[in-house]
């Protein structure tokens, strides 16, 4: 890192909540926030908002007519967009850029209006602009009012880790001070739902833990789908609004043997943690949240990543898609957040079904990874400023 890069902010919208305190005591709850929901008449777990979440979302859509024609992938985004921006103390003349992604974009509007295309052979005047990816970055800065440079991008389930990567490249260039990141996900939809079910990885179980992420003894796939957003503000140098600092950024991609996986040992992973750890001791990270999508291999080869970069003494390891599922292109930025509040609490969030015997005393720095389709490896490492 050229120079500190700091957390200022941090926001969401989840299964989990829709404010920091909700958030965090969620987590210190054993008990997992997925529902059940039917597709074509299959009653499938998913990770939905919460009804207080579908009512801000709801208001949030019928604050402004133009509102009522996104997607709710943008309006996620909007309303934690705004949340982050105004705890980060940020006002619209601070000209600050927007990097916020996503892995599916508008999958309910789209499947919408291709359903409406298939029934009457014509398309809605707004099918297109409302189903582009940069679709959320620029309502985004036409709602905060921002003349700062706009992204979007999808690079599948490490979209809000790269918009991270992004966001400190342009801080360290000098061509901007302040950049909103994250990434939004609306995939609960019979299309969505009907992919990820074809890849045969969709938990299946009614159990009590539908989504057994890094649990390396189960004989089946759990992923679970999600739906939400999360965004961070980030600011060079230290302030006394810091709650976190970006220790070091890591990033790879494995040449693809199949269209959905990736090495045994996770080679993208161990090249972006040792990229992100630099000259940092290993021995220093404390807690590492893991990408651990619920999948079989996914879980396993990132645990043997974690392994050979760790030379087997591995920090505690947690991860939060048994809780709220696989959020895709947010997942990244929802992880980072249950970094950031372990930081800010000093207490670790376990696994309950996996057995625990050991955690840090004091948690200093945290270690957090994704991956998306085809090895596009992150790792970011925070550190405690307090």
């Amino acid at each position: 890192m050229k120079e500190n890069i700091s957390i200022t902010a941090i926001s969401s919208i989840s299964p989990l909540g829709i404010s920091q305190e909700e958030i965090w005591n969620a987590y210190q709850k054993d008990n997992h926030f997925l529902s059940q929901r039917d597709f074509e008449n299959v009653s499938t777990w998913v990770g939905a908002l919460t009804e207080e979440g579908k009512e801000e979302i709801l208001k949030l859509s019928e604050s402004d007519s133009k509102y009522k024609n996104l997607d709710n992938s943008v309006l996620y985004a909007l309303f934690a967009s705004r949340n982050a921006m105004a705890q980060a103390g940020w006002s619209s003349g601070d000209n600050f850029g927007i990097n916020i992604g996503s892995s599916r974009g508008a999958t309910s509007l789209f499947e919408k209006y291709h359903q409406e295309y298939l029934n009457d052979k014509k398309s809605s005047t707004l099918a297109s602009p409302t189903t582009t990816l940069g679709n959320i970055s620029s309502w985004i800065a036409h709602d905060l009012q921002t003349q700062g440079p706009e992204i979007s991008h999808s690079i599948t389930c490490s979209t809000a880790l790269h918009s991270l990567l992004n966001g400190v490249a342009w801080l360290n260039s000098g061509m901007a001070d302040k950049f909103l990141v994250g990434g939004s996900e609306a995939p609960l939809t019979p299309f969505t739902i009907a992919q990820i079910k074809a890849l045969k990885i969709y938990a299946r179980e009614d159990v009590k833990y539908p989504c057994q992420a890094l649990d390396l003894n189960k004989t089946q796939n759990t992923m679970v789908l999600g739906e939400g957003a999360s965004v961070i503000c980030l600011e060079k140098g230290v302030s006394e609004n810091t709650i976190a600092t970006i220790e070091g950024i890591g990033y790879a991609t494995e040449i693809l043997e199949h269209n959905i996986s990736i090495s045994t040992d996770a080679v993208c992973f161990q090249r972006s943690m040792k990229m992100a750890l630099g000259d940092t001791n290993p021995d220093e990270v404390d807690v590492i949240v893991m990408h651990a999508p619920g999948t079989r291999k996914g879980d396993s080869s990132e645990v043997l990543a974690i392994n050979e970069i760790f030379c087997n003494k591995r920090p505690f390891c947690t991860t939060n898609k048994w809780k709220i599922g696989h959020t895709f292109g947010a997942s990244g930025m929802l992880s980072l957040e249950l970094a950031v509040l372990m930081l800010q609490n000093q207490k670790v969030i376990k696994v309950p079904y996996l057995k625990s015997d050991e955690f840090p005393t004091k948690i200093s720095k945290v270690l957090v990874n994704a991956v998306g389709f085809g090895g596009n490896a992150v790792s970011i490492l925070l550190k405690n400023i307090r």
